[in-house]
């Protein structure tokens, strides 16, 4: 297995303006209420994350945020895109209900196979493709039932792993696909975020994984984007961007930390649009 960045692809993402972002609920450790939030912050650090994707050459694609979605915004987690086919999201928490149907329609409105999720799933927040295999999250939020539905949908085989500690919650906050080469995928991840059996399991699949140590993961370092060779990753998980370095890849620091009050970075506000695979020759 290489340990070296395999190099960058053009990527299609799916983002949605903070328009409406503000902090009314309170569903993950991350959220207090009674913190005040900018939203015009929110929205400048957003647009810088965007104009970045633009900048590296990746295609950026944008759905209409709806007033009384405050985290419409975290676009991973309004579906999952694999091989051209869309797994709605299916959220646990009745305040973010309406953002699956709404990213849904997105996609049929724009002629994608959609697939409406009978069970509790949220997109790509917890389901993260690594080469051949989609890597799934449980614990908190997506059903183990959810992995065995999209297994089915895709034809990937689906690892589960499960989460125990709150602060990560979805799987896009305690691990990050930095390679989805089918040849050689490649990972980083917070050990203590996962059980011992699941973390046996990401040792197995991945020996030369990079193990991100608590500052980092508390930053939400690993709620970070990768083209295969640029990561966006959040500035203050340092040591995480010098381990990237050593690995060949180049770490591009964007602040999301207004995003960062409800428990969101720059991943989470990345849905991937994975396209039909072209047929080998």
């Amino acid at each position: 297995m290489s340990t070296t960045a395999p190099g960058a692809t053009a990527r299609h993402y799916l983002m949605c303006r903070p328009t409406h972002y503000t902090v009314s609920y309170e569903i993950n450790p991350w959220m207090h209420p009674d913190r005040a939030t900018d939203t015009a912050l929110a929205v400048q650090q957003w647009e810088r994350l965007r104009d970045v994707y633009l900048d590296l050459g990746h295609e950026v694609s944008f759905i209409e945020p709806l007033e009384g979605l405050p985290d419409m915004v975290y676009a991973a987690n309004g579906a999952t895109v694999v091989d051209g086919i869309v797994y709605s999201a299916r959220f646990r928490y009745p305040e973010r209900g309406p953002e699956g149907p709404a990213y849904q329609k997105w996609f049929a409105d724009r002629g994608y196979v959609t697939h409406t999720a009978e069970h509790v799933n949220e997109g790509e927040g917890d389901i993260l493709v690594a080469g051949e295999v989609l890597l799934a999250g449980t614990g908190f939020r997506t059903t183990r039932e959810a992995h065995a539905e999209i297994a089915v949908l895709t034809g990937h085989e689906v690892v589960g792993l499960e989460l125990v500690d709150p602060h990560y919650y979805h799987l896009d906050t305690a691990l990050a696909v930095l390679s989805s080469d089918p040849r050689d995928a490649q990972i980083a991840y917070h050990p203590q975020a996962f059980s011992p059996a699941s973390l046996e399991r990401l040792q197995e699949l991945f020996p030369d994984a990079l193990l991100v140590e608590a500052d980092d993961a508390a930053a939400l370092g690993l709620n970070a984007v990768s083209d295969g060779e640029h990561v966006i990753v959040a500035p203050a998980a340092t040591r995480f961007a010098d381990q990237l370095r050593e690995r060949g890849y180049t770490p591009v620091p964007v602040s999301t930390t207004e995003l960062l009050k409800g428990g969101g970075g720059a991943k989470c506000c990345t849905l991937e649009i994975r396209p039909v695979p072209a047929p080998l020759r």
